[in-house]
């Protein structure tokens, strides 16, 4: 049990990833910004995976992405009053190959988690807290989905 003098003063924890209520709502805003190259992204992916299993998986979680953004940007509307636009024309660099894809997809998932839970953070208790943690769940099922992948297409 922690025991404090009286009228001490300790300053109020935040963890790193602490965010503001307008901070998760930019958050929110940027993270569905991108959904153009998403799509061009998964459609290069699931075109180089090399066998219909793993083109499935690669789709699955496509599928799922396309969910989460359609929930982002019902959030946000609720939220705000505002729909997000479309994002900017950001040109989509091609896959160098199908494992350096899956590296940077990986990565991709494991980057949504962390800004995902900062967008977890700033928002109060409630359904679009509820919401956003699972979100940061399917995005670590995803990574693990992606390792699998990747250590599946390891040679030699």
């Amino acid at each position: 049990m922690y025991w404090a003098p009286p009228y001490s003063y300790r300053a109020p924890f935040q963890p790193v990833w602490a965010t503001s209520y307008p901070q998760a709502l930019e958050l929110i805003k940027q993270s569905v910004q991108g959904e153009r190259n998403d799509e061009l992204f998964y459609d290069e992916l699931i075109r180089l995976a090399p066998t219909q299993e793993q083109k499935n998986i690669v789709a699955s979680i496509r599928d799922d992405e396309r969910g989460h953004n359609q929930m982002f940007r019902a959030m946000y509307k609720d939220l705000t009053g505002q729909e997000i636009a479309a994002g900017g024309n950001v040109p989509y660099e091609k896959i160098p190959s199908y494992i350096e894809g899956l590296v940077t997809a990986l990565f991709g998932e494991l980057a949504a988690v962390e800004k995902y839970r900062r967008i977890w953070s700033g928002l109060p208790a409630g359904i679009y807290r509820d919401t956003v943690l699972g979100i940061i769940m399917d995005e670590q099922k995803h990574a693990t989905k992606y390792n699998y992948l990747y250590t599946l297409n390891q040679t030699g």
